[in-house]
C-alpha cells in the first residue's frame, strides 16, 4: 500500500506526465514546459547549496560553463549531446571545486559575493577574451537533442528533461535523508557547534558545492542543447537570481520548494507576458516576493504542508 506522504508526489508526477496533452501541438507551450523543467533542476542545485548553510549569487557561472562545455564537446568530438551534457556538468563541478576550495571557509553572504564576482568575471572573459573559441557576443551553435525535422520533437525533449528532473529530485531527497544531509543541516544550523561535534565542516561544504555546481552545469547544458545555441547572455545576473527567486517562493531547504516555486512563478511570469506586460512583470513579481517573505517566510511549501 502506498504511504499517504507519497500521494502528493504521485499526483504531481501524473500532472507532469499529462501536461503535454494540455499543451497540444503548441510549440510555445511546449517550450515553456521544457524551460520550466530545466529550471526545476537548476533551482534544486541552488537550494541544495543553501541546505548546507552556503549561498551563491553567481550560480549562472556554473550554469553557463556546463552549457558552453557541452556545446563545444558535441561540436568538436561529434559525440551526442545526450552524452556531452554530463561531461559539461563535470566541467562546471571542476570550476565549482576551485571556487569552493578557495572560499569554503567563508560565511554565507561573503561566499555569495565571491560567486557573484566570479560569474561577472567568467561572463566577461567569454564575451571578450575567448571569441575565437566561443564566438564572443554572437555565441555558438549547439547540436539539438532531436532533429528539428522530427515530428513531436518537443514532446520527446520534454519527457527526457522530465526524466532528468525526477532523477535530480530523487538524488536531492536521498542526500537530504542521508548522513551527508545530516552534516549539511548541522552546518547550516550552527557551524561552530557542528565542528565541536566532530563534523569536518570544510570538507562537507566543499562536497555540497561540488554536487550543487554539477547539477547547475547539467541544467545549463540542457538549456543550451534545447535552444540549439548559447551566448554569454547565459552568465547574466538574471540567470543567477531566478533560482534564488524560485527557491524562496517555493520554500528554502525543502525538497518540494524548487518545484513549487518554479512552477508558480513561471506561470505568473508567462501569464503576465501574454497580457502584454513587460517591465511591469518585474515589479509584480518583486512585490509578490515581498508579500510572501513577510506573510509566508516558509514559502509555498508551508502552505502545501498545512494543506496536506
Amino acid at each position: 500500500m502506498i504511504q499517504k506522504r507519497y500521494l502528493p508526489w504521485l499526483g504531481a508526477l501524473g500532472v507532469a506526465l499529462f501536461l503535454p496533452i494540455i499543451a497540444g501541438d503548441s510549440p510555445y507551450l511546449m517550450k515553456v514546459l521544457i524551460i520550466m523543467v530545466i529550471f526545476i533542476i537548476y533551482t534544486h542545485s541552488w537550494n541544495l547549496l543553501t541546505y548546507s548553510g552556503q549561498a551563491s549569487l553567481g550560480h549562472a557561472a556554473f550554469f553557463g560553463i556546463g552549457g558552453y562545455a557541452s556545446a563545444l564537446l558535441a561540436s568538436k568530438s561529434g559525440l551526442s549531446p545526450f552524452i556531452t551534457i554530463f561531461a559539461g556538468a563535470i566541467f562546471a563541478a571542476v570550476a565549482g571545486a576551485i571556487v569552493g576550495a578557495i572560499c569554503v571557509r567563508l560565511r554565507e553572504w561573503f561566499l555569495a559575493m565571491v560567486t557573484f564576482g566570479f560569474s561577472i568575471i567568467i561572463g566577461t572573459l567569454f564575451l571578450n577574451q575567448f571569441t575565437g573559441i566561443f564566438g564572443g557576443v554572437d555565441g555558438m551553435p549547439a547540436q539539438r537533442f532531436f532533429s528539428a525535422t522530427l515530428e513531436h520533437r518537443y514532446l520527446y525533449e520534454y519527457y527526457f528533461m522530465l526524466l532528468l528532473a525526477i532523477a535530480t529530485t530523487l538524488l536531492v531527497h536521498r542526500i537530504m535523508h542521508s548522513r551527508l544531509g545530516v552534516a549539511f543541516a548541522a552546518i547550516r544550523e550552527n557551524e561552530l557547534e557542528a565542528k565541536v561535534l566532530g563534523v569536518d565542516t570544510a570538507r562537507y561544504k566543499l562536497i555540497a558545492f561540488l554536487i550543487s555546481t554539477y547539477i547547475a552545469g547539467l541544467a545549463g547544458a540542457l538549456q543550451t542543447h534545447s535552444f540549439a545555441y548559447i551566448t554569454p547572455e547565459i552568465f547574466s545576473v538574471h540567470n543567477s537570481f531566478w533560482p534564488v527567486i524560485y527557491a524562496i517562493a517555493g520554500g528554502l531547504g525543502t525538497l518540494e520548494g524548487p518545484i513549487l516555486g518554479t512552477v508558480f512563478i513561471t506561470l505568473i511570469w508567462e501569464g503576465l507576458k501574454n497580457l502584454g506586460l513587460s517591465f511591469e512583470r518585474f515589479v509584480i513579481i518583486g512585490a509578490l516576493l515581498v508579500v510572501m517573505v513577510v506573510l509566508k517566510p516558509g514559502g509555498l511549501s508551508s502552505v502545501f504542508d498545512r494543506w496536506r
